[in-house]
């Protein structure tokens, strides 16, 4: 079962509450933005177009806000990045009250919304290791990513319900900033986190920022980790494609599409215990991708919703395994006071990267069939994964007990 150890902090409890209920409203919002643009357009190219104007956003503040972090005292950032997701949200929310019907209105606040989680993300990630033991960091990424896979189940469901209800664009986005609030209450109690420098550093420039990414270039291991995860979503994932596929393929079920890969993830969380005893984790790792490479390509080949459902699910559970590998490598490799900069090219991986696959699938949705968008570059993917991993020997042979 799940190691629930690191709920015995307070800090960290207050913030794994803040974002068990926060996500669910951002999830729900995630479906809606493309539900809509889709509805406004009729366009899975300009459902993928959503991932390219979220991408720049992501890439300048995560890692520019990685940078900040090991600067200044990261809870004031924490609640800051927290509190313009938070406006963006009551402004998606108005938009759709007005009846505005603007897709690039909606691109320009997805854009600016992907600055401020992909900023709040890289702060979160250097915070964890200081709010719990190191020999709970693993036990305390699990619990994280189980949450943010319950939101990713409920959120969509719930997307479901106020899509189908009278205004319901406009009751998604509201219902997103009323949840936010308990993760800026999360954020707000949380202790004074000063800089690992003590401020001695100064403000970072842009020196700052390619000091950490010098620091990856110089560890093979760092290295493989950050591209497993890029393969995997550049090449498979496949979320652009479910309004396209549940309106064509399914007739309807967009939000199951959107959830089943949390499901699955949640269910694996739940009996996550395990993950924190696995010794090689750089073959744990490739092992988890090519399951959800593999996975996620039978599901675009299925004519049947709740095949590709289950199967989606079990993509999700590999991706709850292969994400807690990542981050736990990341964590125990990056001392102290890079760990902001580390986190924020891990948060342009994993937030950059489904949004490179939006773009990919959506793109190749717009010439080629939806099966062979789906799933052809899916089997790629697990292909690449495994002849990389078994190329990069320090990546294969890694063993959690020689992180550093």
């Amino acid at each position: 079962m799940a190691d629930t150890r690191p709920l015995s902090v307070p800090a960290f409890r207050r913030t794994f509450v803040g974002q068990s209920v926060s996500v669910i409203g951002l999830m729900a919002s995630s479906v809606a933005v493309p539900v809509e643009l889709y509805a406004l357009t009729h366009s899975s190219a300009v459902v993928g177009v959503s991932g390219l104007a979220a991408l720049l956003p992501t890439v300048v503040f995560g890692l520019y806000g990685g940078a900040v972090a090991d600067a200044v005292d990261r809870r004031k950032l924490y609640l800051g990045s927290c509190g313009l997701t938070w406006i963006v949200s009551l402004a998606l929310m108005l938009q759709s009250l007005l009846h505005v019907r603007s897709p690039a209105l909606i691109l320009v606040l997805v854009a600016v919304q992907s600055g401020g989680f992909a900023v709040s993300s890289s702060v979160r990630g250097a915070i964890v290791p200081r709010l719990v033991p190191a020999d709970q960091i693993s036990a305390a990424n699990g619990l994280l990513y189980s949450v943010g896979n319950l939101g990713q189940v409920l959120g969509p469901l719930l997307a479901g319900v106020l899509l189908a209800l009278p205004g319901g664009f406009a009751l998604v986005y509201g219902a997103d900033a009323v949840l936010f609030t308990v993760a800026l209450y999360a954020a707000f109690r949380l202790p004074r986190l000063p800089s690992p420098s003590g401020g001695s550093v100064g403000f970072p420039g842009l020196r700052s920022v390619a000091d950490g990414l010098l620091f990856i270039t110089r560890h093979p291991v760092l290295i493989m980790s950050f591209l497993v995860d890029v393969a995997a979503m550049v090449l498979a994932a496949p979320e652009a494609l479910f309004p396209q596929a549940a309106a064509e393929r399914f007739h309807g079920g967009v939000g199951p599409l959107y959830s089943a890969i949390a499901a699955g993830a949640l269910v694996a969380g739940l009996f996550s215990g395990w993950i924190g005893r696995v010794r090689r984790q750089g073959v744990a790792l490739t092992a988890a991708v090519i399951v959800w490479a593999t996975a996620i390509a039978a599901a675009g080949l299925t004519r049947t919703l709740w095949a590709a459902i289950a199967l989606l699910a079990l993509a999700g559970a590999a991706d709850l395994v292969s994400a807690v590998y990542r981050q736990t490598i990341l964590q125990s490799y990056v001392p102290d006071h890079l760990r902001g900069r580390l986190q924020g090219v891990h948060t342009v991986v994993v937030a950059g990267g489904p949004r490179l696959g939006d773009l990919r699938a959506g793109m190749m949705a717009a010439v080629v069939p939806l099966t062979l968008a789906w799933s052809a570059s899916a089997f790629v993917c697990a292909a690449l994964v495994l002849a990389a991993s078994l190329a990069v020997r320090p990546f294969w042979r890694y063993r959690a007990e020689t992180a550093g």
